[in-house]
């Protein structure tokens, strides 16, 4: 997976508006971040946050268990879970979003 097409999925995960017809999940959020971190950064190098942080704690942990994945799984696994998402949507700006992936 080419990082220009990651790089145009973190874009477009980006510009979702929160109130669209294009609703990613918590889950899919949580490793749309974890995937992210991972190529960006690497493995987790933090400590966990504490014990009132729940989002916090909740990331940590989602980027924590992909700990050992390669930069280049990383992209790969970003690019198809936001495909994924785009796809079960189905709408015409979905569909739009993954000709612009596949183009890149």
């Amino acid at each position: 997976m080419s990082k220009t097409k990651f790089d145009k999925a973190v874009q477009i995960v980006q510009a979702l508006p929160k109130d669209g017809p294009i609703k990613p999940t918590q889950d899919d959020q949580l490793y749309f971040y974890s995937y992210y971190k991972q190529a960006t950064i690497g493995d987790v190098n933090t400590e966990r946050p504490g014990l009132l942080d729940f989002t916090g704690k909740a990331k940590w942990d989602a980027w924590s268990k992909v700990k050992g994945t390669t930069q280049e799984e990383a992209y790969a696994k970003y690019v198809e879970k936001l495909l994924a998402v785009l796809t079960a949507a189905g709408t015409d700006d979905a569909k739009q979003y993954i000709e612009e992936i596949n183009a890149a």
